[in-house]
């Protein structure tokens, strides 16, 4: 489904999307909110959308099945699978999606969690088959401002529940 990194003639710079917030709540806490469906359903997406979860199980080879429903009513059937986990640290999946009669978004997406005491840097990256398969995401999905906009909501989701 995802192009690997290494058999590519467009260099990874010209294929990727990189996003990266800190939150004031500690690198467990992301963990738990990012791999828990009941928290994920709370902040997933970006502003304006709500998600359903019709599946997740969070392990190598697992799938996560979700559809995003986009405030004009659009709905965005996703499918992923797991490729790596390695908790608390990493997160990484080939993911597919996209709103019905439109090309499949196709990418691996790795999410990163580093320790900074009470805080965590969260790094989310993209790594698409082409520049061009970037591209359009980024134009017909909003990609790079869909995912700030995630990023903002876990944010405030976190914060919220540390009180």
């Amino acid at each position: 489904m995802v192009a690997k990194r290494d058999n590519r003639s467009e260099p990874i710079t010209e294929r990727e999307v990189l996003i990266e917030r800190i939150v004031d709540a500690p690198r467990e806490m992301v963990w738990k909110a990012w791999t828990d469906p009941k928290q994920v359903v709370q902040w997933w997406g970006p502003t304006g959308f709500t998600t359903t979860i019709e599946q997740m199980d969070v392990r190598p080879g697992g799938v996560w099945q979700y559809v995003m429903h986009g405030p004009d009513g659009t709905n965005y059937p996703n499918r992923s699978v797991f490729i790596e986990i390695v908790p608390p640290e990493r997160i990484v999946y080939a993911h597919g999606g996209g709103a019905a009669g439109q090309v499949a978004a196709e990418f691996e997406m790795s999410w990163t969690f580093e320790a900074l005491g009470q805080r965590t840097r969260i790094s989310i990256h993209m790594l698409f088959p082409s520049a061009a398969a970037r591209d359009r995401v980024v134009q017909q999905y909003g990609a790079i401002e869909g995912g700030h906009q995630t990023l903002q909501r876990l944010d405030t989701y976190l914060s919220q529940h540390l009180a």
